[in-house]
């Protein structure tokens, strides 16, 4: 107990799956965690469930595409619970579509989610984390960010972007003591695999077939490997890769 005490944290996509995990770990641990989500009514509810196990949560609703609502969200964490330590961009949306199919608008509005949210993250909170000269930003990729795979043309090319912008962050802040990582989770039994197994014309079965390790994550595998990053205890990791996938990429 006790890994991020006293610590200040916001989860972007903390609603479901992976990022109510995250959230719901970080607050187990001792921080003050703020839930930031666009779908309101499982965003309250996630943060309920963390009062409710009398650890501290608020929920604030949240467009990550919006630098408006990060100057918001933001300032509203800094009011209620300081300046953040601890910032995981996890929000993001999931399309396997062939490159000819699809839309510039479709594309657009990935960019701005799994993108620009991560960028807008980093913008309005690293800036107070350098101030304090501590501070661990984990932006969640995927595994389709480090290799190809078909059907993933524009996911795969944000999920890139999350890995290279990641690592440029960490060189930039440095000597301000704030540490940038990424991790890139293969598929993690959440309703993103349910969409990628219908999208794919696939059984959960198959989709768990492809990892050598013969099953799919949990939230939880992935809320471990935020919960590391977050602590002290990764205090010499900057820049890097956790690359959580059941072996996928070692084939």
């Amino acid at each position: 107990m006790g890994r991020v005490q006293g610590k200040v944290a916001i989860v972007t996509g903390g609603a479901r799956g992976i990022g109510r995990a995250t959230a719901k770990m970080l607050a187990a641990e001792g921080a003050r965690v703020a839930i930031t989500d666009v779908d309101e009514e499982a965003g309250r509810e996630t943060a309920a469930s963390v009062d409710e196990a009398g650890h501290e949560a608020a929920f604030l609703e949240h467009d990550v595409a919006s630098e408006a609502d990060w100057e918001r969200v933001v300032a509203e964490v800094q009011g209620t619970f300081g300046a953040p330590d601890i910032l995981v961009n996890n929000a993001g949306i999931y399309r396997i579509t062939p490159i000819e199919e699809e839309t510039v608008e479709d594309w657009r509005q990935l960019m701005d989610v799994n993108v620009t949210g991560v960028f807008l993250g980093m913008k309005h909170c690293t800036p107070l984390m350098r101030e304090q000269g501590t501070g661990s930003v984990i932006n969640v990729s995927s595994v389709a960010g480090l290799v190809g795979v078909a059907g993933h043309a524009c996911y795969g090319a944000s999920k890139g972007a999350v890995r290279t912008m990641t690592k440029d962050a960490a060189i930039e802040l440095a000597e301000a003591g704030v540490r940038v990582n990424s991790i890139h989770p293969a598929y993690i039994d959440t309703q993103m695999a349910d969409y990628g197994a219908e999208a794919q014309d696939a059984s959960k079965e198959e989709l768990e077939a492809m990892h050598p390790i013969g099953h799919m994550g949990e939230p939880d595998d992935v809320a471990y490997a935020v919960m590391y990053l977050a602590s002290d205890e990764s205090k010499f990791m900057t820049g890097s890769e956790l690359v959580l996938d059941g072996g996928f990429t070692a084939q």
